[in-house]
């Protein structure tokens, strides 16, 4: 083996030339700045079709990008694998489908829908849903309802009323007397239900208690809600708070025994605590359920393989086979992982092609740091410095000849909104940038820096009348990538090259002989 390597992910960290919003290049990076000064380096695209995803419209995620980044190669992902599955009409042919959807048909009962209403195509797409809709109708569905949770993160942040408009037009062209379609309950996708990593046990319980018990403020419709929530509180669509449609009193969508349920995210992370107090059954713990109604429960997609999350899906995942690891543990080669909790799930199960599980225990070490609970523009540094420790304490131990790690600041800061506290939060990932460099100069080790996909890179847009505002979404811009090596100057050759072409770099400068199912090596 070759020297030991350490590659550090700043997530959320964008390269453009284009100032506005442009929070990397306002902030003081003096790391940044001398690497991109002094080393081999180039921008690598972590959008589109370099990540699995449809088209080069669709934003680039820390979940597909931790797959591509640690599997070498590209899958179709999300949108692009549900868009197939719709297309092809494989979907509606699933026993899954079959089940829920003929159960309520059969039985005069409601089918439900949960989940984000856009077309950002990072959790979801307002498509899909429109689409199971018809098809519930074709299929003798008699009454629908549709929980919806408001996302101003991958789309506009003040977008709701948009795609609430879309949504309303479809059921109006559905309902005819026979099928009755409505919108029952509602609020910002970081107020209720979208919970990830167990950090906020309470944002599930609320969306439980909203969506299946009909317990909130009530409205008379979706977008009444909204524009009485945004006067009243001047918060953006991922914040506003929950909401309930009611008619006479009563919500109209509360669930009961023998409905069914389809969360129709497809992203993982923010899809599994959700599924898990639907599909938990008395061992389930996290919070008092009340009342449970018996309902068939199922998601998009199974958001964890190895824990068998949920029980019940309607599109198979992606099989990722040869991944680094994978590589790494054939050859012996022991490597360690860390982050803080937002990220830690990247470095470990989305790295590792969704696993759950280590590949090996004997050559993985991992090591989660938990992240405050609280909003992260007020305390923008995060766990970076903790990272930081583990990565040099790795390094320092000479156990291992892979380290690698997620700095969350640029993403979970950037979404926000906040810029000054952006700036700082990249400020914070180059500090510690300096602090990984010296390690890995004192003990001998190449660094490799690069991100997963933009966002604080780009922070403010221009909306349709020319308005500048606040962006919380992530960027289409592409990321940096950096080899650093006190000894040596590691060459790259000249191409388009993205996410996927990080392994077999990765290999190459270990010296091993990647798989053949991999994208190229991006050295000379």
């Amino acid at each position: 083996m070759n020297k030991p390597i350490v590659l550090v992910v700043m997530d959320g960290v964008g390269e453009t030339p284009v100032e506005l919003g442009n929070m990397v290049m306002k902030a003081t990076t003096p790391t940044l700045d001398e690497f991109k000064a002094t080393c081999p380096w180039q921008c690598i695209k972590a959008h589109g079709g370099a990540v699995g995803l449809p088209t080069d419209d669709d934003m680039g995620n820390s979940e597909v990008g931790h797959n591509a980044l640690g599997c070498g190669q590209i899958y179709s992902q999300g949108a692009k694998l549900v868009n197939e599955s719709i297309e092809s009409g494989s979907i509606y042919q699933s026993d899954t489908w079959k089940d829920l959807v003929g159960s309520v048909a059969a039985n005069g009962k409601t089918l439900h829908f949960i989940g984000l209403l856009s077309d950002g195509n990072v959790h979801s797409n307002i498509s899909h849903l429109l689409a199971m809709l018809r098809e519930a109708k074709k299929e003798g569905v008699k009454s629908v309802c549709v929980h919806t949770l408001l996302d101003g993160r991958d789309v506009p942040a003040t977008s709701a009323p948009e795609y609430i408009g879309k949504l309303e037009e479809t059921l109006a062209e559905l309902n005819d007397g026979s099928f009755w379609g409505r919108i029952a309950s509602g609020g910002g996708r970081m107020c209720i239900t979208m919970d990830r990593y167990q950090a906020n046990w309470a944002m599930v319980k609320a969306g439980w208690d909203l969506h299946v018990h009909g317990e909130g403020r009530q409205f008379a419709s979706a977008l009444e809600a909204v524009e009485t929530l945004r006067a009243e509180t001047g918060a953006i669509d991922q914040d506003l708070p929950a909401f309930v449609i009611a008619k006479d009193g009563k919500p109209v969508g509360a669930m009961e025994d023998g409905d069914s349920v389809i969360l129709f995210n497809f992203r993982g992370d923010r899809a599994l605590e959700i599924s898990m107090a639907f599909d938990g059954g008395a061992e389930f713990d996290k919070f008092d359920r009340g009342v449970i109604p018996q309902v068939k429960y199922a998601g998009m997609l199974e958001y964890d393989g190895d824990l068998k999350i949920p029980h019940r899906y309607l599109v198979n995942p992606p099989q990722i086979r040869d991944t680094l690891t994978e590589l790494l543990v054939a050859n012996g080669i022991k490597e360690y992982a860390v982050s803080e909790t937002q990220k830690y799930g990247h470095v470990t199960y989305f790295w590792n092609g969704n696993r759950s599980g280590k590949v090996s225990e004997e050559l993985e070490d991992y090591c989660e740091i938990p992240s405050d609970v609280r909003s992260f523009d007020e305390c923008p540094w995060m766990k970076a410095t903790e990272i930081a420790d583990c990565v040099i304490k790795a390094i320092e131990s000479h156990e291992y000849g892979f380290i690698r790690c997620n700095f969350p600041n640029g993403d979970m800061v950037g979404h926000t909104g906040n810029l000054y506290a952006t700036e700082i939060a990249v400020e914070s990932v180059d500090l510690e940038l300096a602090r990984i460099k010296k390690a890995c100069d004192a003990e001998g080790c190449i660094l490799i820096v690069t991100a997963d996909h933009g966002n604080s890179d780009q922070m403010l847009e221009k909306n349709k009348k020319g308005k500048i505002e606040v962006r919380t979404a992530h960027s289409l811009n592409p990321v940096p990538f950096i080899i650093y090596d006190k000894d040596e100057r590691h060459e790259m050759k000249e191409g388009a090259f993205g996410l996927a072409n990080v392994a077999p770099t990765v290999a190459e400068l270990l010296g091993l002989k990647p798989f053949d199912s991999w994208e190229e090596s991006m050295l000379k």
